[in-house]
């Protein structure tokens, strides 16, 4: 891929890499917007995580609160203004960032990307498998384009990046996917073949957490219920429905990619979870029954 020049903000170093750049500042701490953490111990001082797709809404919840845990976080996605918005983010508040542009349909592209991360941080701790296409529709409207999108960009890319990832994470290493709970739905008109790519990645995680579990590796699958800028552009613009919606939500909103749902990452990551394994976990105000 070739990129235009960049013109970098002081404290952001690009490298030698036109794919990658550099964010951070000495003192995590300091910033107002992380005010609520500073009576918090720092759960991941000295880890290194990479997370897929954070450009954006819940990936980019999920750097943030990484970070804001005392990990250093290689932000990947296809885009890269995206990617430095969220490495900025991060610098700000006085974490560490590396913006890695990838795409996780390509394995050569996973490949250059974990190459780019370990050159630069050394080591990994933690994988978090967020981007994915949506094949969503009925079963008769959804292509086989969309469908193949989706399951290349899906539980293909979570197979081969827990893979590639593997070596690096044993001896202590954590991985999360992002799941749904739409498998779970009593109605599946319109969700199938995005359920079942998503019921793909908690069956692949699942085997991980068994086949990995006695190299030290954890792997558990959260089923998020976000405010993305995706989900919340259609709340904006159908409010009836919306409204009908966060009806079925028992907490009666929906939650923040970053308060929500990243700092709930943060703790599965960190020692304080040492023995969760293998779990699927809705973090969705209890709209989801996985019993």
């Amino acid at each position: 891929m070739n990129l235009a020049p960049v013109a970098y903000p002081r404290g952001v170093d690009a490298g030698h890499n036109p794919c990658l750049s550099v964010a951070g500042a000495p003192s995590l701490r300091q910033s107002r917007r992380w005010s609520n953490y500073q009576e918090v111990i720092v759960l991941l001082q000295g880890k290194t995580a990479l997370v897929t797709g954070a450009g954006q809404g819940v990936g980019q919840g999920i750097a943030l609160a990484l970070a804001a845990e005392g990990a250093q976080v290689a932000v990947t996605g296809r885009t890269l203004e995206k990617l430095e918005e969220t490495a900025r983010q991060i610098g700000e508040r006085g974490g560490r960032a590396l913006p890695v542009v990838s795409d996780v349909k390509s394995l050569e592209s996973l490949e250059h990307c974990l190459e780019a991360v370990l050159a630069h941080f050394g080591g990994l701790d933690i994988l978090v498998n967020n981007a994915q296409e949506v094949p969503l529709g009925r079963l008769e409207e959804v292509s086989d384009e969309r469908c193949t999108a989706g399951w290349e960009s899906g539980p293909l890319a979570t197979l081969r990046m827990m893979k590639l990832c593997r070596p690096h994470l044993q001896g202590g290493g954590c991985i999360v996917n992002l799941a749904s709970a739409a498998g779970k739905r009593w109605d599946m008109s319109g969700y199938g073949a995005y359920a079942a790519t998503k019921e793909a990645i908690r069956s692949l995680t699942r085997a991980a957490a068994c086949e990995w579990g006695p190299e030290g590796i954890r792997s558990n699958v959260i089923l998020p219920h976000a405010k993305s800028p995706g989900l919340a552009w259609w709340m904006d613009n159908n409010p009836e429905e919306a409204e009908a919606f966060l009806a079925t939500i028992p907490q009666r909103r929906v939650g923040d990619c970053e308060e929500d749902i990243g700092r709930f990452v943060a703790v599965l990551c960190s020692d304080a979870s040492r023995y969760v394994n293998g779990q699927s976990i809705a973090l969705d105000g209890g709209q989801a029954f996985l019993g």
